[in-house]
């Protein structure tokens, strides 16, 4: 299943993208559906830097997922390719549990759209396999895998806009 969003903020390409690269764990408290970011390790390197944070998640799961998704899985390790030049990350998101069976990657690219402007564009893709899960059905595997893809990204999509906006949000509060 594709991920899309775009998101405008106002503020310069720089200042927008050096506060999404190293100031999450201080942004993160904006976004509805997230408790925490956790830095785990920092690698700066010629050109950028590598990144691994950890997102603690909240939220309610929906009826159909409860019976593979428990509230305490809601963490996932970010993997993420910082190109300073570029002005993009490319990050891959893994989960704790199942693994194997989730797939999710994609790209952000910070536009700037003139004085003071910026526009993120996140393109990523998410490939879920129900297959092997205990508690789900074999039967059934193929046809709850959709539904649950849809739960996935629609916590991934909101938070990544609202991890947005609390960029803009954390670089008005610093003026």
């Amino acid at each position: 299943m594709e991920i899309n969003a775009v998101s405008h903020i106002h503020h310069a390409r720089e200042k927008v993208y050096l506060a999404y690269r190293d100031e999450l764990p201080s942004i993160a408290h904006f976004v509805n559906n997230v408790q925490a970011v956790n830095v785990l390790s920092r690698k700066d390197r010629p050109g950028g830097v590598t990144l691994h944070n950890e997102w603690v998640g909240k939220g309610e799961v929906p009826r159909v997922a409860q019976g593979i998704i428990k509230p305490e899985m809601l963490r996932w390790d970010d993997y993420a390719e910082w190109d300073d030049a570029r002005s993009l990350v490319e990050w891959t998101i893994k989960i704790r549990v199942f693994s194997e069976n989730f797939k999710c990657s994609g790209v952000n690219r910070f536009v700037e759209e003139g004085p003071g402007r910026t526009r993120v564009n996140l393109t990523g893709n998410l490939e879920l396999s129900l297959k092997d899960i205990p508690g789900v059905p074999r039967i059934l595997a193929g046809s709850i895998a959709p539904q649950v893809e849809k739960f996935i990204v629609a916590l991934i999509k909101p938070n990544l806009e609202q991890t947005n906006e609390a960029v803009g949000k954390y670089l008005d509060s610093k003026r």
